[in-house]
């Protein structure tokens, strides 16, 4: 198994992309496959006493950085360490792709260069999120900020898929994000999407409303691109500012901080359950081979985890069962 990384994308990089790819070397017992400069990837490893096991590096020009237009990846910025990484995956010197670059860049590359698989309308990005049942799925969380109502019909279909194959979850319950749990509510496109996902053959559930999402009533939770950010990005900060007001009660006096060894357990149980690291980023579904968007803020164990994604891709061949899935959509 050999998975393809962008060396030089998002904020650590090449430092903790280096790091969280040797983890992952240990861990999985993987091949990995660096794209980048080879002179400052091969300096960045010596300077900071990093042996490269199981590795190769393929020498590349230049990155896409947060300011360039996404489709720089197609021609201006092909030679770029992102490029030419969806470039050898397309080509199958690897079996997946793993960045902690552009979301923007990193969907254009997949939808163009990696390809859709027959089918599939719009690949989208998929993110597990922590509840405080279990974890569930949240799509599109940006790839595609305005859609059709097939598109969200799709992204519940491979939300089921994913989760079936991935976290095993026998009867992955699929609900449509919305203002209201009533069939009335929503905007047309959201009514529209209810309408076509409530005779799905996945298990529709409904909508659900923002405030049931943190409770874990979804194993899959279906919006479009734009809604499912705002989610994501409010869930994580969120997340942060409970955590720091608890430990600020914590570390308020000699009193509160003997009290929070008595329950330091169950914060740190609590932390692990809301940490985006566990899970390190989001995966794209809907394209022909596993593509992985790490944190752009990702450190060593971030970006171990987000390769342990692409792994499990690979592990439960998902792809194969998605191809199956919309192939027989197709005949019908």
């Amino acid at each position: 198994m050999k998975i393809i990384i962008d060396a030089f994308g998002g904020d650590n990089a090449p430092l903790e992309i280096l790091k969280g790819a040797m983890l992952a070397v240990d861990e999985y017992g993987i091949e990995v496959l660096f794209t980048g400069d080879r002179e400052k990837l091969l300096e960045c490893a010596k300077e900071n006493g990093i042996k490269l096991k199981n590795a190769e590096i393929v020498d590349t020009k230049g990155v896409i950085d947060m300011h360039d237009d996404a489709k720089a990846v197609l021609k201006e910025k092909a030679d770029s360490s992102m490029g030419v990484g969806f470039r050898l995956l397309s080509e199958g010197r690897g079996d997946a792709f793993v960045s902690a670059g552009s979301t923007a860049a990193i969907t254009v590359g997949a939808t163009f260069i990696t390809k859709r698989i027959k089918g599939v309308k719009r690949p989208c990005i998929a993110t597990i999120m922590p509840s405080a049942d279990k974890p569930f799925l949240l799509l599109d969380c940006g790839a595609n900020a305005e859609c059709r109502a097939e598109f969200l019909y799709q992204f519940g279909k491979m939300g089921s898929l994913y989760m079936k194959s991935i976290m095993k979850r026998e009867n992955p319950r699929v609900a449509l994000a919305n203002n209201g749990e009533e069939d009335t509510k929503g905007t047309p496109l959201v009514k529209e999407a209810y309408e076509l996902m409530k005779n799905a053959d996945y298990n529709f559930t409904g909508n659900i409303e923002g405030r049931q999402i943190p409770y874990g009533d979804a194993d899959v939770v279906v919006s479009d691109g734009f809604t499912g950010n705002l989610i994501l990005k409010t869930y994580e900060g969120v997340a942060k500012v409970l955590m720091n007001g608890v430990k600020n009660i914590f570390y308020k006096n000699a009193f509160t901080k003997l009290c929070a060894l008595g329950v330091m357990g169950g914060i740190k149980d609590m932390k692990k359950q809301f940490d985006y690291k566990e899970y390190g980023g989001a995966v794209m579904l809907g394209v022909r081979k596993p593509v992985v968007k790490a944190h752009g803020s990702a450190d060593a164990r971030t970006f171990k985890n987000a390769v342990k994604q692409a792994v499990w891709f690979l592990e439960n061949d998902l792809i194969n069962e998605t191809e199956k899935a919309f192939g027989k959509e197709n005949e019908q």
